[in-house]
């Protein structure tokens, strides 16, 4: 196969196309509920489920593989994920909008996961193994950014177009149209952009694969420890899960309530900017810091520093400090921590899944994780009603209780991740 020589061209775009859809789906669907009226036991339950297509996505992954090439998988998925938006954006104004958009967003996010799925194969098919240790970082700050522009910019909008209007449905309709047109853009340039390099590799792997899909889902289930390594990654994220789900409805929520009472663009500049900024240079010092010493070593450090930072958010709800410095000084250290203490996951996530169908075997424990924060955060408004804001987030506190228990008793080489001779880790 002709290798591409010119993977500037689209590997970033590529990669914005499969982080701004997660972004929209799961994070930016929450702002715009709450900002629309809908409750928080809804707005928890209703929205993680819309985890499920990750959970799930190794289940149908085979068939990205089988059947035409990664290319049109990519793009006809993201050509879904446009209309879905525009949908949702005109749905807002309609009296039971709640239900079509909740029902729009699954389409999409079905859609955005399997986009996931054959923009990866395509990047593994599309470049040598040199230009892919190359480009791992270039990926990941490009995710990045596409979450930075949900989370951030795309909030923003929604944010002034609520004051500029005075309507948040007219807002976020806008909003949410937007979005489409924006990913309608990225469609097209990845249509022109992104190279037809891979149709006799599919065609010569497609037996293959089919006699190997079985044994490759039932191999991962025969790995060593994997009944302990399963509770650990389905039960690390419990408080995270819960935590953020309703992160934005209490800097939302008034004081009157227990919130913190902050704009929508508070929230956009706050979480979605400095925070995620945050979270991407704890990102690369975690990385840095496993490669330089292995896992073993930073494993504990990394778990504490990702959920001790869930104090701040206790003081906030029960002393509501005046200064927006608070917020800002809590929003960051959680989320510096969080990406830190996230490295450490994913390099286990690395070690249960390598070997042989190391690919498989890693989708199919990420779709572990996503079932771990699914589960946990369609309860967590329930929780939150029940509990208040002060008394939740002491509750989230003590839901990271076991995953730290459970990490003592995992077995891995200590060196594991450590940069020795190694292509990536």
């Amino acid at each position: 196969m002709e290798v591409d020589n010119r993977p500037w061209y689209w590997i970033p775009i590529l990669n914005f196309a499969s982080g701004l859809p997660y972004a929209i789906i799961i994070s930016v669907s929450v702002i715009m509920y709450k900002n629309l009226g809908i409750s928080n036991e809804d707005i928890g339950i209703y929205t993680s489920l819309l985890y499920l297509p990750w959970v799930i996505k190794p289940l149908w992954s085979p068939f990205i593989d089988l059947y035409s090439t990664k290319r049109k998988w990519f793009l006809a998925m993201q050509l879904v994920i446009s209309i879905a938006f525009l949908i949702v954006g005109l749905s807002i104004p309609m009296n039971h909008f709640f239900v079509i958009s909740l029902a729009v967003f699954w389409v999409a996010a079905f859609a955005s996961a399997s986009n996931d799925v054959a923009s990866d194969g395509f990047y593994m098919l599309a470049l040598e193994k040199d230009q892919q240790s190359f480009f791992l970082g270039i990926r990941s700050t490009f995710y990045r950014l596409s979450m930075l522009t949900g989370n951030g910019l795309i909030v923003i909008i929604g944010g002034y177009l609520e004051q500029e209007y005075g309507d948040k449905q007219k807002a976020w309709s806008y909003t949410m149209i937007i979005v489409g047109l924006l990913m309608t853009l990225i469609t097209i340039y990845n249509y022109f952009a992104t190279p037809r390099t891979e149709k006799a590799i599919v065609k010569n792997s497609v037996e293959a694969e089919k006699a190997s899909f079985s044994s490759v889902f039932s191999s991962f289930f025969q790995k060593k420890q994997i009944g302990i390594a399963l509770a650990f990654i389905l039960l690390f994220r419990l408080g995270e899960s819960q935590l953020l789900k309703m992160l934005t409805p209490f800097l939302i929520d008034d004081i009157s309530v227990g919130g913190i009472g902050l704009t929508t663009q508070d929230v956009g500049i706050i979480y979605g900017t400095f925070g995620v900024i945050s979270l991407t240079v704890g990102g690369i010092i975690g990385g840095i810091v496993i490669s330089r010493d292995g896992l073993g070593k930073w494993m504990l450090p990394m778990i504490l520093a990702m959920h001790l930072p869930i104090i701040g958010f206790i003081l906030l709800a029960h002393f509501h400090p005046t200064s927006v410095y608070y917020i800002y000084a809590t929003v960051i250290a959680e989320q510096f921590g969080y990406g830190f203490g996230f490295a450490a996951f994913m390099m286990y996530l690395i070690y249960v899944a390598d070997g042989e169908s190391k690919t498989s075997h890693y989708s199919i424990a990420t779709g572990f994780m996503a079932l771990g924060m699914m589960l946990p955060g369609m309860l967590s408004g329930f929780i939150q009603e029940y509990l208040g804001y002060g008394n939740f987030f002491i509750w989230v506190f003590l839901a990271t209780i076991p995953g730290l228990i459970l990490s003592r008793f995992l077995i891995y080489p200590k060196e594991f991740g450590k940069k020795v001779g190694q292509e990536n880790s």
